[in-house]
């Protein structure tokens, strides 16, 4: 039996943003500073160093003064957090060697982490089977919602990030209503219009009229008694990605907010993830919650 869940404001205390100090993470550091602001939050700016390549024989540790590959990262960090966007916004800076996704879980777990933000650079295809995906091992690993800036974004930076619309699209599985708290608290933090999609690629022609008047109705009970923002509910006859793009762009949406599933064997080299080509092709941040 379908129902809505029960919601409340959310809280981002701390936010965790992960950088390689690529251009990719530079325009997703906007988003992040500006949700540290909004919740009055403290932003943990993570970069993890990989081992060596080199050091295919384990040796004796390198004293930290003397190791220049951990001392040059040190100093991109400094130059990084120098940036305009830390400003009036509390944050720490933490340099972990390692590989990347232990080192953020060890972090999300000390630093009782609400939220990641990543950049990604939006592999996909066969491209993403071969070489897989550091954001995609991130959302779909990570115990809290993850906020994905795609490749397509890196203009929007330039401008100051405001939450008008938000799209919450939905399949009306257990795993996508895991999402909806996050769409409806921001929704109504933000005053924004918040609109229900559900796509269905596989309807004759003759029951779209009554498939599109049944699926409104279920997306209307997944609102509480009493609106918290301004809803919109909508069927879409198409295929998930691209009906959830095409939208995205048509309504210049600001946030799309999904649910997404827990890994599988091979899921996170999957190029028919759904979560993982909206993400990759979002005209807009995501933000992902594991079911």
């Amino acid at each position: 039996m379908q129902t809505a869940p029960v919601t409340s404001r959310i809280t981002l205390s701390n936010i965790l943003f992960a950088t390689d100090f690529s251009q990719v993470s530079r325009a997703a550091l906007p988003y992040a500073a500006d949700l540290a602001r909004c919740y009055e939050g403290k932003l943990f700016v993570v970069h993890v160093v990989p081992y060596e390549p080199y050091m295919s024989v384990p040796l004796e540790p390198i004293p930290v003064d003397l190791d220049l590959f951990w001392n040059r990262e040190k100093q991109h960090m400094t130059e990084f957090v120098s940036q305009a966007s830390f400003a009036g916004v509390p944050h720490e800076e933490i340099l972990l060697r390692g590989d990347l996704w232990p080192a953020i879980a060890d972090t999300i777990q000390k630093q009782r982490i609400d939220l990641v933000v990543v950049g990604t650079h939006g592999r996909h295809g066969f491209k993403k089977v071969v070489l897989g995906s550091a954001a995609e091992k991130i959302y779909r690993h990570a115990p809290c919602p993850v906020l994905t800036i795609g490749p397509e974004i890196a203009e929007c930076c330039k401008t100051k990030w405001e939450l008008k619309h938000i799209l919450f699209p939905t399949d009306f599985s257990e795993t996508s209503f895991h999402a909806l708290p996050y769409a409806l608290s921001l929704a109504e933090e933000n005053q924004a219009n918040l609109i229900f999609l559900h796509v269905d690629p596989m309807v004759p022609f003759q029951y779209k009229e009554a498939v599109e008047a049944n699926t409104r109705t279920r997306l209307r009970a997944l609102m509480p008694e009493e609106p918290w923002c301004k809803p919109e509910f909508l069927a879409s006859f198409d295929f998930p990605v691209p009906g959830i793009l095409q939208l995205a762009r048509e309504r210049n949406v600001d946030l799309i907010v999904m649910g997404v599933r827990k890994p599988a064997a091979l899921s996170t080299h999957l190029p028919w993830s759904t979560a993982s080509d909206v993400v990759s092709a979002a005209p807009c941040p995501v933000l992902t919650v594991r079911g």
